[in-house]
């Protein structure tokens, strides 16, 4: 192998480059600390198996975060904060799509979520189910003599998911249930996504009533080798009374490791498949979004960063390893990210999409023996 100080990124995106871009690097707890807490739900908890070592052995590793979690992580370096989804002053420019909804003053406005924070991203139905361009449509009489009918007043505007079957050239084969398509539709679908949102091309996407899949391009692991577990308890005080939970004493589970490694991998084959010639992505939109890539892996890496309460972790530099094919660095490469968004030329920017209040918060209904009653009353759900 051959090592440089730093990878070049165009000679990692021509059609002879390597398959993928691989980032090691080792991370500790902050302030000197030993345990940290990883990922875990009441029904699992952490999950930790035994790994098979080259020496005939085997090590304990614990998953402290999943990739689908990870790219949560990724994209939460993308905003301002965990608490405002307005870009990063970096990515000024990067087209996305935000859900909006109704405020007091009757604005349309009020962001809901984006997908930069919504965990399906463009194909999630926040997104899909939204107006583009709604206009309120009062109460009317459509039709004439017998036939007339009045209509309610509602609101009316293209729903952003048939905006996208159409720009994806989709073939309707049973009504909103079943799609046909074309294997050269595909290069549509990139061009499209692209251009509202290129993050969803990077973690990938779903759109589960249309059959259309697209993988990961960027990939993270965090886990931790020879790990073993921490048990503590704790104590909930309620000194009023006013919960069904009582006042009960629960464990605590967390971890220590003889290493914490995070592992980025950007599939550069897949990459390089999202277009040819004139079809698909263009040699600009494919840097773009491996320059995206480096960029989120340079900013979760390049300060301690706390993927949950206990788990506050910062990088060992030092220990970094950058591979792609037969090369190696010590170094990530550098990325030009405004540029590279520049480059692009959108033209569209943010996407809004408007989900009217009544119907995005109207509470659900259930069957009750009383008959139907919204689905928050008739009983005291128990405090977690």
């Amino acid at each position: 192998m051959s090592q440089t100080s730093e990878l070049n990124l165009e000679e990692l995106l021509e059609p002879t480059g390597p398959a993928c871009l691989i980032v090691t690097a080792k991370l500790v707890p902050v302030a000197g600390m030993d345990r940290f807490q990883p990922a875990g739900f009441p029904e699992v908890g952490h999950v930790i198996y035994k790994a098979p070592r080259k020496d005939g052995g085997a090590e304990d590793v614990c998953i402290i975060d999943s990739p689908a979690s990870m790219a949560n992580h990724l994209e939460t370096v993308c905003c301002q904060s965990a608490t405002d989804p307005a870009l990063h002053e970096d990515l000024k420019g990067l087209p996305y799509v935000s859900c909006v909804t109704d405020r007091d003053d009757g604005k349309r406005d009020r962001v809901v979520c984006t997908t930069l924070t919504e965990g399906h991203r463009i194909a999630s139905d926040y997104f899909l189910d939204g107006l583009l361009d709604a206009v309120w449509k009062g109460e009317s009489d459509e039709g004439k003599g017998n036939k007339k009918k009045k209509v309610q007043a509602h609101w009316e505007g293209e729903a952003f998911r048939a905006r996208l079957r159409s720009e994806f050239g989709l073939q309707e084969v049973e009504k909103d249930k079943r799609y046909f398509l074309y294997p050269d539709n595909w290069w549509t679908i990139y061009a499209t996504i692209f251009h509202y949102d290129p993050n969803s091309l990077l973690h990938g996407v779903l759109f589960a009533k249309e059959q259309i899949k697209i993988s990961r391009i960027l990939t993270a692991h965090l886990e931790a080798m020879g790990a073993a577990r921490v048990g503590s308890s704790g104590v909930k005080f309620d000194r009023l009374g006013k919960t069904t939970s009582g006042q009960p004493i629960f464990s605590v589970d967390e971890e220590t490791a003889r290493e914490i490694r995070a592992t980025f991998i950007v599939d550069l084959a897949l990459l390089r498949s999202y277009g040819r010639g004139e079809s698909g992505l263009g040699a600009p939109h494919k840097r773009l979004l491996l320059d995206l890539a480096v960029w989120k892996i340079g900013r979760l890496l390049g300060q301690p960063f706390r993927y949950r309460t206990q788990c506050h972790l910062k990088c060992e530099s030092e220990s970094m390893s950058i591979t792609a094919g037969e090369q190696t660095a010590t170094r990530l490469p550098t990325v030009a990210i405004k540029e590279s968004i520049t480059q692009c030329k959108f033209k569209n920017g943010v996407t809004s999409v408007y989900y009217p209040a009544a119907k995005l918060f109207k509470a659900a209904v259930v069957e009750t023996t009383e008959g139907a009653v919204p689905e928050d009353e008739g009983s005291e759900a128990e405090e977690a």
